[in-house]
């Protein structure tokens, strides 16, 4: 994202907090999207570093002939957000086991990079790194090297953004390249997740033993649709989001607390493009609260432990219950049916007897 008025340019050069951090991971259009996804993150700004060719264009870098690789500028708030938080996203995001590109896009000009400005960066680089490769999801050695920034050159104009000026086309690209299908497929894994989300519950302990991290914490670790949702009770899009069609046999939990909350023996298709459900597991982890936004009164669906926004329901359901309850993806987390008794949710496989 660019500050192109001349409002934005004074912002941008007006004394702040902000501070800057340079990575590449692959296609700086999926860098760019992701990290704009992070709370604490103001500004992502797609261009190239690492190579020794002063001021290259889209097309030098792509025939791989400058040395440079894609990479993004992130402009940050470090009380919101550490440098620490933006490594752990990073990670998150790319294949650190490829030293030859990323997914579907092939050459050194997309390879994986962290460049550090300073001595700091670069230790909090090698001991992130250095946990990846001991607590990771990989088999394979790490490869993402870690160097001293030189350059940076922003990206033409037309790559700015380019999540949002050309969704269908970066949709479609990010879909075909195989990034997404990566991902899930290495880090849907909880048990690598406590290390992602050091703050947030992986499986309910009861109430006796959960503590909710501060809203200050939560900011720092959440992605930031899930914050939005969870604690400014915002609401996502319909029909993109992971679980309006999953199909899948287990559990929704909470996903601050784990505190179980709706099982998929009671979802069902409600053709709103949420998850519908028509009753919870259990309305002792539920509060219900009226809700007059909106030029209407409807009925506010939260998490008793938590106090997560879920969503609201409705008396337009179906048999038995007649009620619709209509939550946010962003708010809960799947278990399927095999791991519920790993993770601490055996006492309600009955609901699949």
């Amino acid at each position: 994202m660019r500050m192109i008025t001349l409002l934005g340019l004074l912002i941008i050069s007006a004394p702040s907090l902000a501070a800057e951090a340079y990575f590449a991971g692959g296609c700086f259009w999926c860098t760019e999207s992701d990290f704009e996804q992070l709370n604490g993150v103001s500004d992502v700004i797609s261009g190239y570093a690492g190579g020794d060719v002063a001021n290259p264009s889209y097309q030098q870098v792509a025939a791989g002939s400058t040395g440079h690789t894609e990479a993004v500028k992130v402009i940050y708030d470090p009380k919101v957000v550490s440098y620490d938080n933006l490594l752990t996203w990073l990670w998150r995001h790319i294949d650190p086991t490829d030293a030859n590109g990323q997914f579907v896009d092939r050459g050194t000009q997309y390879r994986s990079e962290i460049f550090y400005q300073t001595d700091e960066e670069k230790e909090a680089a090698k001991a992130s790194r250095m946990e990846l490769e001991e607590r990771g999801p990989f088999k394979k050695p790490i490869v993402t090297a870690i160097t001293k920034l030189d350059s940076f050159y922003p990206a033409e104009d037309y790559h700015q953004d380019y999540y949002k000026t050309h969704s269908l086309k970066y949709k479609y690209y990010r879909y075909r390249s195989g990034r997404d299908q990566f991902l899930k497929e290495h880090w849907d894994d909880p048990d690598h997740r406590p290390w992602l989300v050091k703050d947030v519950t992986q499986s309910w302990q009861g109430a006796d033993k959960f503590e909710r991290p501060s809203d200050s914490d939560l900011q720092k670790t959440l992605p930031k649709l899930t914050y939005k949702v969870t604690r400014e009770d915002a609401t996502e899009r319909a029909f993109h989001n992971p679980y309006w069609d999953n199909k899948e046999k287990g559990i929704y939990v909470d996903v601050i607390s784990g505190e179980p909350l709706f099982s998929s023996t009671d979802k069902y298709q409600s053709g709103t493009g949420w998850p519908s459900f028509t009753q919870p597991i259990d309305e002792a982890f539920i509060t219900a609260h009226e809700d007059n936004t909106l030029f209407t009164t409807r009925t506010e669906v939260r998490s008793r432990y938590a106090d997560s926004h879920l969503g609201h329901v409705f008396d337009d359901g179906p048999a038995p219950t007649g009620k619709r309850w209509c939550m946010n993806s962003a708010a809960m987390r799947f278990v399927p049916l095999e791991e519920m008794t790993q993770k601490g949710y055996g006492k309600y496989l009955s609901y699949f007897q």
